[in-house]
């Protein structure tokens, strides 16, 4: 009886999710599109609106842990859900996030990236994008901030193990920022490939900066270890089995 009634409140709650970011891309849709302070007043209306309601209709509470970055930095995170990019974007100043290029070309949501100064990336032209990025930045089109990059490069399922790209090396040696690493459990309350949501403490948390200075073995062998580490923890933490993890 308990799940049939969270299955009513999540699919409740997805509906109302979906209208309510309709809505508010139409409402914010002339302002950021003259305007970047428009497309990051939406974005976090929308975020605000959608943990809110999380926590009120199916019991999703969530957390940021550790201490947020302000400054120009690379934040290579973990990525469980949907819901990890919302709470990642609402809290760090000024949040980039490199995206899927064919997100350009998708109605209201392009524009928005595009003002947002996301990174857009063709699949296999990772290096040219980091180039065009920087060139904005230099041209004053993006100011410096937080560019968020998934070394996945996809949503990972919990108990699952997708290995690391080397795209976070890659812009840490020509950003030549320090990076901040993000764990998180937030997958265990807003699954991938479902519409049920769970109640329990969703956390993201910014973990010890990665100085410059490491070399690619280096630097990608201590990104995975303290992101699935303490990605692990989390989700332990929350009652998770780590001896179901597959690697």
């Amino acid at each position: 009886m308990r799940l049939a009634i969270q299955w009513v409140l999540s699919i409740i709650y997805v509906i109302q999710n979906a209208v309510m970011m309709l809505l508010m891309g139409i409402l914010f849709f002339p302002w950021a599109l003259f305007s970047p302070k428009g497309a990051t007043a939406a974005c976090r209306t929308y975020a605000t609106w959608a943990i809110w309601t999380a926590r009120w209709l199916v019991g999703i509470r969530s957390e940021v842990r550790g201490l947020v970055p302000s400054g120009a930095v690379l934040i290579p995170a973990k990525h469980q859900s949907f819901l990890d990019i919302m709470m990642i974007f609402k809290v760090l100043p000024q949040p980039r996030f490199i995206m899927k290029y064919e997100l350009l070309f998708t109605p209201i949501i392009g524009v928005y990236a595009w003002r947002l100064g996301c990174v857009p990336v063709r699949r296999g032209r990772r290096g040219a994008a980091i180039k065009a990025m920087l060139a904005d930045v230099e041209s004053g089109r993006v100011p410096p901030g937080q560019l968020a990059i998934y070394p996945q490069g996809t949503r990972v399922p919990v108990g699952e193990y997708v290995p690391y790209k080397v795209g976070p090396y890659a812009l840490y040696k020509e950003t030549g920022q320090t990076a901040v690493p993000v764990a998180t459990n937030c997958g265990m309350f807003w699954p991938k490939g479902t519409m049920l949501r769970k109640p329990g403490l969703a956390v993201v948390e910014f973990l010890a900066p990665i100085e410059q200075g490491l070399s690619q073995k280096e630097f990608m062998t201590q990104l995975e270890a303290v992101i699935e580490d303490r990605s692990n923890a989390l989700m332990q933490e929350a009652g998770f089995d780590l001896d179901t993890v597959r690697r």
